[in-house]
């Protein structure tokens, strides 16, 4: 593990007794005591680096107190230029950022970005309130907009600062202000979601070690078989996935521990949008007699390993990965994308979600090359699979799952080798499989799609299909 890991590590673990620490404390004390704790640590690993972020935050602040009606683009302009400056520094002949700075601005800026929103929607609907003498939906809507004092409270919480998941406005305030947490349960389901962890990490510990990421950038590499070359981005993929894995459980068990993102089941919360349903916050009824309520964490869950590895669908795949950070672009990148075709709209998420993982290459190579993978497999299920037999379905999917799983190993290495020179130099030794395969699955899937007639009662599959996309 390299030192940045270890540090991650520690900060992961530390925040699992801290966040019992606030659990049962004030919204005073949660507010300024988790703000305080997030700032030192910011202050720490990120020292003078730490002035980005307030300049982030000042600049959203600015933007909302302006114009609090249509603060969204404008925000979300402002921090990815501000991202643009702070990742090519060196060029003005400033001090490179450590990687948890780049860390901090990462989630600072989708959390500016959905504040701007959330204040955006608020006075919205207060214009809407005044004007129709109706009471609007409050379903995740704030309360108020808050103080650039607020605000910093919010942006500096220790909960999440480097690591995520990311969180809402709305579910920070929430936070600040339960009732009887006391009552809400941290313990079993810390422990439950803990479970698979050390596995997680023995796991990636060896593989790591056997299969190390650095053998790929050698000239002894290129000289073995292409067999292993095509082998060996299953190991690093899968040492990736591990890496992940732990941080992101870890980090739900921090928020766990602090009951940060409880909500009781009837609300059908999504991970990181929150409550999607109206929801009674009293645990009492008129008499006195205490309601058997049953919380989830569902807010801030952001890995589902079941759904990553074994899911079917390379857009399922994507859904499972980084939920919350997910959750983010559909809502405010894919749902505003100047496209309508599900294809070209998701290549514009996928290029804003690169932008925001860096300026390397190897992102943007990775991440446009997922459209062309969802491209084949809507041809291929559209051409093929829903005019076989239930026997034939049962087939199909279980190839298309491999497949699914080798087209995210061969696009994790262009993640994680980052350099254009490196990455496709890999790919090139294994001659683009999968990026010729997924052509040729679209070409096939393409003239399937006009031989074949529809089989009938299929109509009803297709909405779905439709809607589900």
């Amino acid at each position: 593990m390299s030192p940045e890991e270890i540090t991650y590590l520690c900060v992961l673990l530390l925040s699992i007794p801290v966040g019992f620490l606030f659990k049962n404390a004030s919204s005073h004390v949660k507010q300024r005591g988790g703000a305080a704790a997030g700032l030192l640590l910011a202050l720490v690993t990120c020292h003078i680096h730490t002035l980005h972020s307030v300049i982030t935050i000042l600049g959203t602040w600015l933007i909302v107190k302006i114009s609090p009606r249509s603060c969204h683009f404008p925000a979300l302009g402002w921090t990815f230029t501000y991202l643009l400056f702070f990742r090519t520094v060196t060029y003005y002949n400033l001090q490179a950022p450590t990687p948890f700075a780049n860390a901090l601005q990462l989630l600072l800026t989708l959390k500016l970005v959905s504040l701007a929103n959330e204040a955006q929607e608020f006075s919205r609907a207060r214009k809407r309130e005044v004007a129709s003498f109706s009471n609007p939906s409050s379903i995740g809507m704030m309360t108020k907009i808050p103080s650039l004092t607020e605000v910093f409270l919010y942006s500096y919480c220790y909960i999440g600062l480097m690591t995520g998941p990311f969180y809402r406005y709305k579910t920070y305030h929430d936070w600040l202000h339960q009732i009887n947490s006391q009552d809400i349960p941290s313990w079993k389901p810390m422990i439950a979601r803990l479970r698979p962890a050390p596995v997680f990490g023995v796991l990636f510990l060896i593989v790591a070690y056997y299969f190390p990421l650095d053998y790929v950038k050698k000239d002894e590499f290129y000289d073995r078989c292409f067999l292993f070359r095509l082998f060996y981005m299953v190991p690093i993929f899968f040492v990736f996935r591990m890496r992940f894995y732990v941080a992101w459980i870890f980090a739900e068990c921090g928020c766990i521990a602090a009951a940060f993102g409880a909500y009781p089941v009837t609300a059908k919360s999504r991970s990181g949008g929150g409550p999607t349903v109206e929801y009674s916050p009293l645990e009492r009824s008129t008499d006195g007699v205490k309601y058997d309520i049953e919380y989830d964490y569902e807010t801030i869950k952001n890995i589902d390993c079941y759904g990553a590895d074994f899911c079917v669908k390379v857009k399922d795949g994507m859904r499972c990965w980084n939920m919350t950070v997910q959750w983010w672009l559909a809502q405010y990148i894919y749902k505003n994308s100047p496209f309508k075709s599900f294809v070209f709209g998701s290549a514009w998420t996928m290029l804003i979600s690169a932008y925001w993982h860096g300026i390397h290459p190897g992102y943007y190579l990775s991440f446009l090359t997922i459209p062309l993978c969802l491209a084949s497999e809507g041809m291929m299920d559209t051409g093929l699979r829903r005019h076989l037999a239930d026997s034939g379905k049962l087939v199909f999917d279980w190839v298309h799952w491999f497949l699914k799983m080798r087209a995210y190993d061969y696009m994790c290495m262009g993640f994680v080798l980052l350099t254009f020179s490196d990455t496709v130099r890999y790919w090139r030794s294994i001659y683009f499989v999968i990026h010729i395969l997924a052509i040729l699955l679209v070409i096939l899937g393409w003239v399937l799609a006009l031989r074949e007639p529809s089989v009938p009662g299929n109509n009803k599959r297709e909405k779905e299909d439709k809607k589900e996309n």
